[in-house]
């Protein structure tokens, strides 16, 4: 069967069964599990027949939503805070996970935007980051302490001052995503080029691995979530300019509510790297190399397995239940 056909015999079974689950069309269990059944058997065929086509994509996300909302355990409801941690966010995470291949090529592309303004134009780096700031820096390079600025004020004040600062930042990089999306870029624009010429200015000073294991002590978790913020802000916006077989409505209200989920869900890696930044990256010149390095690998690894693995471990696991249960 052409694949052009096999959308048109179908597409209002589909239609129907969105609306049931979606919608207000309430259907009772018996008819929603026959849908369901047969929706996955429309999946299978599909990845027969029609592997890299967009009806396959289109399937499998409306199938795995579908379990969530009908498959639930009363376990699953009662621990609604377990529940949205270990599945919710990492489904949506893998729904999603183009919009976070995005969000790293967009930032990384600045990062390195930055850093090359920054070697050809002497001026680029007091641009970005500030003549009180640069002259700041440069003394404490002088004085033999490249990171001496993460030492002023208290341990709790600035734990505290950076974390809100930052949670500002990743909910303004969300907010924005409601023009197309390009308010993200924006925001995800600003603070790759201002990372990309921070960092040329240590390695111009011959002092950039003194900075790397001072600054990213704290900023592995934070650049992390805040491009992971970005891709919450660029689902946002794509919900609105593609909206797909939804409403656009529909498909903003979808993208509001995933987007959200996202965002909050980076608020605890925001608050640990504030944690971080307050109380341990001010001791970074006295510790160990070992040391150092172990906690920015240990907190790297952490947020990585949890936003570019371990999506795809829950996925996984959800297609094996659901294939089970229409067999």
């Amino acid at each position: 069967m052409r694949e052009v056909a096999f959308i048109k015999n179908n597409k209002d079974k589909w239609l129907d069964f969105e609306k049931a689950i979606f919608g207000k069309q309430l259907k009772n269990p018996d008819e929603l599990a026959t849908l369901y059944t047969q929706l996955v058997n429309d999946l299978s065929y599909a990845q027969t027949y029609y592997p890299k086509s967009k009806t396959v994509l289109y399937l499998n996300n409306l199938a795995a939503k579908a379990f969530q909302k009908i498959y639930k355990t009363k376990r699953q409801e009662t621990n609604r805070f377990i529940y949205f941690w270990k599945t919710e966010v990492p489904l949506i995470v893998y729904e999603y996970r183009r919009y976070v291949l995005y969000a790293f090529l967009v930032f990384l592309s600045f990062v390195a935007i930055g850093a090359l303004s920054a070697e050809y134009d002497d001026a680029f780096v007091r641009l970005v980051l500030s003549d009180q700031y640069v002259n700041q820096t440069l003394e404490n390079i002088e004085a033999g302490d490249p990171v001496a600025v993460y030492k002023s004020g208290s341990n709790w004040g600035s734990a505290f001052g950076i974390t809100l600062n930052n949670l500002y930042v990743g909910i303004l990089s969300f907010v924005y995503g409601i023009f197309g999306g390009i308010g993200t870029g924006y925001v995800l624009m600003e603070n790759g080029i201002m990372l990309g010429a921070f960092q040329y200015m240590f390695q111009k000073e011959g002092v950039l691995w003194e900075s790397v294991r001072g600054i990213w002590i704290h900023g592995a978790m934070e650049i992390f979530a805040i491009v992971i913020e970005g891709a919450a802000g660029f689902i946002l916006g794509a919900s609105l300019l593609f909206p797909k077989t939804y409403s656009r409505m529909t498909s903003f209200k979808l993208g509001v509510k995933n987007g959200v989920k996202i965002l909050i869900s980076t608020f605890p890696f925001t608050v640990a790297a504030g944690f971080l930044e307050g109380y341990v990256t001010r001791y970074s010149n006295t510790m160990p190399n070992w040391l150092s390095v172990g906690i920015i690998l240990s907190t790297l690894s952490l947020i990585s397995f949890y936003y570019l693995i371990y999506p795809f471990i829950v996925n996984k696991k959800i297609k094996k239940q659901y294939a089970a249960i229409s067999k």
